[in-house]
């Protein structure tokens, strides 16, 4: 199985956003902060404490909204910029995932891979909890999902 691609960059910023969310760390933060605003804001309307805190959990859930929907994205994306303005071609054979450009090429086993998620534009391939490879859904046809998704769970152990 083979598939020429390159990437969108709006596509790619949800991709990433996607990732981000997956992320237990950010998972446990969003809660902790709805916690704290929603403690805040029933301990305000009951006349218990002065609006200040509320505010302050309200500009948190702001700054990480804004952190975690944009700033976070484009940061990852403008770090790798130049990758994500390439043409690949990729193989995915039954021993290894094949990856080429026009710089070079690599070669995956398929024990790399610790576990496979998908979004609705991308298959995350991960090395690790941090580490990932983003392959459009772009050219993709329905069969070749498909048997892509068959493959992946075949093959990598950790499907998300």
């Amino acid at each position: 199985m083979q598939l020429q691609f390159s990437y969108d960059k709006k596509k790619v910023l949800q991709g990433l956003r996607y990732h981000f969310i997956w992320q237990p760390e950010l998972r446990v933060l969003l809660v902790v902060i709805l916690a704290f605003d929603a403690a805040t804001a029933i301990l305000y309307f009951m006349g218990k404490i002065r609006p200040q805190p509320f505010l302050l959990g309200s500009c948190i859930w702001l700054l990480f909204l804004v952190s975690f929907w944009y700033i976070m994205p484009n940061s990852v994306y403008k770090r790798e910029q130049q990758t994500f303005k390439d043409t690949f071609l990729i193989v995915f054979k039954s021993d290894c995932v094949y990856l080429e450009n026009d710089k070079g090429y690599v070669k995956w086993g398929w024990g790399e891979f610790t576990k496979f998620s998908e979004s609705p534009n991308f298959f995350h391939l991960y090395f690790s909890p941090k580490s990932f490879f983003l392959v459009p859904k772009d050219n993709m046809i329905d069969e070749f999902k498909f048997d892509l998704r068959l493959l992946l769970s075949d093959k990598i152990k950790g499907a998300a």
